[in-house]
């Protein structure tokens, strides 16, 4: 596909509703300049057509459940750095340079996700730094205990990807380019929703203090690899560390959300979609096909606490 201007349909619509501007269909000077700025930035040839190069770039911007390990890795030994602020205990195990893009840019909004994946939050990064998707990546990584229940060493374990200031691509087709750059993104380590036998996309059964059900069912499932208390508590840590080093009104989005709707607050908000709300959303805020967070109890108890 090759999309350039005086080009008009649905896929110049949706390359517009991608680059977070507004999609009338038609390829004239303003999406032009917008896809020139978007080629500067990802270091492509700023010659305002899209083409492969620019569509893999663009379609690299997707959330970070697309390529999940089916197989728990080796235990990545590399050395870590901490930092240290207050009460919170940050590790840092950096990407190599071109696996995020360093800013600074300021941050307006903080999203949540899932890693789709296995506990230890090192292996998380490491796949990131192996994969060839580009700079697509969150700037934390939060630990979890092993679904399989024999392992807990990285249980609320926070880690940070790359320097402050930084930002890697991680909310894939959304209306506003902008919340792709202005934004913090943590993942939580997390394998989302399970089978009617209990195991995971991987195949693996969920020990059973890894479970938990649902009172209601979200996206159609009742239930999900469990969030760890300490999970819950280094997220809560986190998320107020991040609102205040760059001012992010946390309590605006989710938390007004579930304040106002309970665990419905997690579904698809087009505010959130379209970058109308500056503050905190999850993924599944702004994207109908995602499940990434889900309203767990202790969850939504902690969000209303903040």
């Amino acid at each position: 596909m090759l999309l350039k201007i005086g080009y008009r349909g649905a896929e110049v619509k949706e390359l517009q509703e991608m680059l977070g501007i507004p999609a009338d269909g038609i390829f004239g000077s303003q999406t032009e300049t917008e896809v020139k700025k978007f080629q500067k930035e990802n270091g492509l040839s700023a010659d305002g057509i899209v083409g492969p190069n620019t569509l893999k770039v663009l379609n690299a911007t997707t959330d970070l459940q697309e390529n999940p390990e089916k197989e728990e890795p080796k235990e990545n030994t590399k050395p870590v750095e901490v930092l240290r602020s207050g009460s919170i205990e940050i590790k840092q195990q950096f990407l190599p340079a071109g696996e995020y893009k360093k800013g600074p840019t300021d941050k307006e909004y903080l999203f949540l996700h899932h890693t789709a994946g296995w506990h230890n939050p090192y292996n998380v990064i490491s796949q990131w730094g192996r994969d060839s998707r580009g700079a697509v990546a969150t700037e934390f990584v939060l630990g979890g205990q092993s679904v399989k229940g024999n392992d807990n060493k990285y249980d609320g374990e926070i880690v940070q990807a790359f320097p402050e200031g930084g930002y890697g691509w991680h909310l894939g087709k959304s209306g506003s380019q902008r919340m792709h750059t202005n934004s913090v993104g943590i993942e939580v380590c997390n394998f989302s929703y399970l089978n009617d036998q209990n195991k995971t996309y991987a195949g693996v059964s969920a020990h059973e203090s890894q479970i938990v059900t649902l009172a209601q069912a979200f996206k159609g499932k009742k239930r999900w690899h469990r969030y760890s208390d300490a999970q819950i508590e280094s997220l809560r840590q986190l998320i107020l560390y991040i609102g205040n080093r760059d001012n992010i009104d946390v309590r605006k989005g989710l938390v007004e959300e579930v304040r106002a709707k309970g665990a419905a607050g997690f579904e698809f908000n087009s505010d959130a979609f379209y970058g109308k709300t500056k503050g905190m959303w999850t993924h599944t805020n702004t994207r109908k096909d995602k499940s990434d967070m889900f309203p767990q109890q202790e969850l939504l108890d902690m969000l209303l606490s903040l």
